[in-house]
């Protein structure tokens, strides 16, 4: 291997690897998703969900300056709604992507399935903005608004990430997805809210309690949801619980290194006005199928957070989300989250240095 080889790995490696320095100050956070009904020995309905985010530091003028360009610090801090908050609220970012996979029962059928839902993709990316309050009271909350902009039908590759997935692990070929939707941009604007309640002083065995409530509008979700989520175990931390993939549903603004263990159950229920993967396409016709309007999300699991990192589990059960569904559907979730200071400003000046000593 020559030199300017191992110099360009050598460079690759030095930008992908953070500095963990002062992890407790203002971190950005990371959170990888990964849902599948496989965990519960089915393949269908919504069958697979990947996602991908990064929750900025908090950007209020007076927090620290979580190692972003000052130039570009000078632009946030204009904005009113930041420049004039109260101490007690946060402010940060975040930036996502995902995809989403629905097929019908039997996928080993090549034909149209009439009576079953459509084979559908959603490849997406979306930004949030999330406000939090951070008040020594009792009761907390955090304000969410997501944008989500992707696509629908073949170019969401949703077709070639099942087929490689079932390849690799030698399961049935998905044969249905010649009938899948069309081809259709997504747009969807959703807000929730979430109230936290929790004991004034903090014991290590306890518990706390989480409310929702929110809505989406868009071609690709329109509905009303609401739900609660109740935590029991040791050290357990003042965030906003677990959540699953759905749109303005992050919970993670911050990891802390306190080591905690807790149980959870939850619900989320939704009136349901449209739903593109059951409705069809907006603007072309397509194979679509009554929907539900009322469905509901039950779900339970753990979460281990230890050193700036975190884990859950969760189970689903997701009630019938069309008419002539035979059952309910069941999938598991995991997620994974770490908080560190990714020092935008000074990483590029401290990489060059390092490269400079390798000559």
């Amino acid at each position: 291997m020559n030199r300017k080889t191992v110099t360009a790995l050598l460079l690759s490696l030095l930008f992908l690897c953070p500095s963990f320095a002062g992890a407790e100050e203002n971190p950005w956070t990371h959170t990888f998703y990964f849902e599948n009904d496989l965990f519960t020995g089915t393949d269908s309905n919504y069958t697979n969900g990947i996602k991908y985010s990064l929750i900025s530091p908090d950007l209020s003028p007076r927090a620290d300056d979580g190692k972003l360009p000052r130039k570009v610090l000078e632009y946030i801090h204009r904005i009113p709604f930041i420049r004039e908050s109260e101490p007690q609220y946060t402010h940060k970012v975040e930036f996502s992507i995902g995809q989403n996979i629905f097929t019908p029962a039997d996928i080993s059928q090549g034909g149209l399935i009439k009576d079953d839902r459509p084979y559908a993709g959603w490849t997406y990316v979306s930004t949030s903005y999330h406000r939090k309050s951070s008040s020594p009271d009792t009761v907390s909350f955090m304000d969410s608004v997501e944008v989500q902009i992707g696509i629908v039908g073949p170019e969401s590759f949703a077709e070639q990430s099942q087929r490689l997935i079932h390849k690799i692990r030698d399961l049935q070929r998905p044969n249905g997805w010649d009938n899948q939707l069309k081809n259709e941009p997504g747009l969807a604007m959703v807000f929730e809210r979430k109230w936290l309640f929790h004991p004034g002083k903090r014991e290590k065995p306890g518990y706390s309690f989480i409310t929702h409530a929110g809505g989406a509008l868009g071609n690709v979700h329109t509905y009303l949801n609401s739900g609660c989520e109740l935590r029991l175990g040791w050290n357990i931390p003042e965030d906003f619980g677990v959540s699953i993939i759905r749109p303005a549903g992050s919970t993670r603004l911050s990891i802390g290194k306190d080591f905690s263990i807790y149980g959870f159950a939850a619900v989320n229920g939704r009136l349901v006005f449209q739903d593109v993967f059951l409705d069809g396409n907006t603007f072309t016709d397509s194979h679509s199928i009554d929907k539900k309007i009322p469905v509901a999300d039950v779900a339970a699991g753990l979460a281990i957070n230890f050193r700036h990192f975190i884990i859950s589990w969760t189970q689903v059960l997701r009630t019938k989300e069309f008419k002539g569904q035979e059952r309910a559907h069941s999938f598991g979730a995991l997620a994974v989250s770490y908080s560190f200071p990714y020092d935008l400003r000074n990483l590029l000046e401290d990489r060059l240095e390092l490269l400079a000593g390798l000559d």
